[in-house]
């Protein structure tokens, strides 16, 4: 079945979302949910926005902190791009009756690690659940947004699947994952909005879609990827058995919470001057360091001390949701632990959000486009999103559509059902396993190279079982999350240095020269 539209938006956090209401009222959209629209990391999101709104601060301030946090590898046109868009960008979700959280002298602004002023504007601790909720009920209101919940992207649909040499995307194969049908969406011009790849690791913030797929979609299509080596530890997950992937949002830091080991020892004044306001990654370093040393399961962020009326007002959500688990942070630590948070590189594109191959953009977690360096800067991402789908969206609507072709069926007339479902769900098990312990917060040269071994065995095994069989959900997820953990293994191998998230005692210092890690697909012959 091939469906037709002017713009293919595939992933629906805020990047998919914002870009689809811009949109919707010059084109038709077609806007694809892995799963229900308002499942997506965005929606996950505590803290809040990062943008400079106080007389007070100043762009200048927000572009050094971005620099200090990203440890001088961001470009510096892409991190003013984002920042000076920072209240426009606001100022969008405001309009659309985001409901963000007030104080006497107007928006609450918090502050979060590495930043210098208050400039984090929020929803009391659920920012990115109250930003998903209010867009999604636009977008499915919209009459000209077709929404496709429980729908996955296959692959992109390019002139080399097609047989011509022509450089230009035409959309993409998307499976619904409740029929097994597989669908052939034509368009003009295609978004990627697919977030990141937390899943690559075995304990991780994000939620299951977070699986690398735009990655990988656009790295077999042509694209090139870079800097895949810097994947943020958020340094204070929830550690309890009943608790999937819960983040204790960086603001609980922010507002004076505590990082201690199990006697009430603090330790980061021994790790960084900046104490738990440091970054993230030197954060989660220390703890990481601490656990190790003293054989530790987890360490506690302590915020009791602030008062049950600051921390129910504050904090409702994380007091709730811990409450739940039998840990009242009004009177007790939060044990925490670091996990994979986000993905700082991803495909490199420009300030239109245009990647190397004609007719595809990427916006949002997929991206590399030079803002976070080496580190993200805490709050920036949903600025990210925000900022690079508008410049994206801007773009399409400046071009003349190109025509499309003839695009054919998905041909799974040589393929059979897979006879042994067990191979896909135990290759996943042993990739993410491997991964948290040899591609983790601290790399060794040996580990990376055992790492890369499995990698690329695991690869071969996984790409001939997609060659024999019909593609479901958790294969086509497999698939892209071995390529793109082979790209995050590639990347680190290429950096001989330590710098912001990438660590490595056998390159403990930092180069004079900052350098990106690009990696470019080779040109296959047809």
């Amino acid at each position: 079945m091939v469906l037709n539209f002017d713009v293919l938006i595939i992933g629906s956090g805020l990047a998919g979302q914002s870009a689809a209401l811009r949109l919707a009222d010059h084109c038709s959209v077609a806007l694809i949910s892995k799963r229900k629209l308002e499942d997506s990391a965005s929606g996950w999101a505590q803290g809040g926005i990062a943008a400079v709104l106080d007389n007070r601060d100043s762009i200048e301030a927000h572009i050094q902190d971005t620099f200090v946090a990203g440890a001088w590898l961001n470009d510096e046109k892409a991190t003013r791009f984002v920042v000076e868009n920072g209240r426009s960008a606001i100022e969008w979700l405001i309009e659309q009756g985001v409901p963000f959280t007030k104080d006497e002298s107007g928006y609450h602004l918090t502050r979060e690690g590495g930043h210098s002023a208050r400039r984090v504007i929020h929803v009391a601790d659920a920012t990115g659940a109250a930003v998903q909720q209010t867009l999604t009920e636009k977008v499915r209101k919209h009459p000209k947004i077709r929404v496709f919940e429980d729908h996955i992207a296959v692959d992109l649909i390019t002139g080399k699947k097609l047989g011509t040499d022509e450089n230009r995307c035409f959309g993409a194969y998307v499976l619904n994952s409740v029929s097994g049908d597989v669908l052939t969406i034509g368009a003009a011009n295609t978004l990627l909005a697919t977030g990141g790849a937390g899943k690559v690791y075995l304990f991780t913030t994000n939620p299951d879609t977070s699986t690398g797929d735009g990655i990988a979609m656009a790295w077999r299509a042509g694209c090139r990827v870079a800097n895949m080596e810097f994947i943020q530890f958020h340094p204070t997950c929830l550690y309890h058995p009943n608790a999937k992937s819960f983040l204790i949002s960086e603001a609980v830091r922010g507002e004076g919470g505590l990082l201690k080991l199990p006697d009430g020892t603090r330790f980061m004044p021994e790790h960084d001057e900046r104490e738990e306001l440091a970054p993230r990654d030197i954060v989660a370093r220390a703890i990481d360091f601490e656990m190790k040393k003293r054989g530790l399961d987890c360490v506690y962020l302590d915020i009791s001390h602030k008062g049950e009326a600051f921390i129910r007002e504050h904090f409702p959500n994380i007091h709730a949701r811990c409450l739940e688990l039998g840990i009242d942070i009004t009177r007790e630590p939060i044990p925490v632990v670091p996990a994979a948070h986000y993905t700082c590189g991803g495909i490199v594109c420009d300030l239109d959000g245009h990647t190397d191959v004609a007719g595809l953009y990427v916006a949002g977690e997929a991206s590399c486009t030079g803002l976070h360096g080496a580190n993200r800067l805490a709050s920036n991402s949903l600025l990210e999103c925000l900022v690079f789908s508008e410049a994206a969206v801007k773009d399409m609507l400046a071009q003349k559509p190109a025509p499309l072709p003839a695009l054919p069926d998905w041909d799974d007339s040589r393929v059979t059902d897979a006879d042994e479902e067990v191979v896909i769900s135990h290759n996943w098990d042993e990739l993410r396993r491997f991964m948290w312990d040899y591609v983790g917060i601290v790399r060794t040269t040996k580990r990376l190279k055992r790492a890369e071994h499995r990698v690329r065995l695991l690869k071969r095994e996984i790409n001939e079982f997609y060659a024999n069989f019909r593609v479901s959900h958790d294969l086509i997820e497999l698939r892209n999350l071995v390529l793109t953990a082979e790209l995050i293994i590639r990347c680190a191998m290429l950096r001989k240095e330590s710098r912001g998230l990438h660590y490595s005692p056998d390159y403990p210092d930092m180069a004079a020269k900052p350098r990106n890690t690009t990696l470019k697909p080779r040109r296959q012959k047809r």
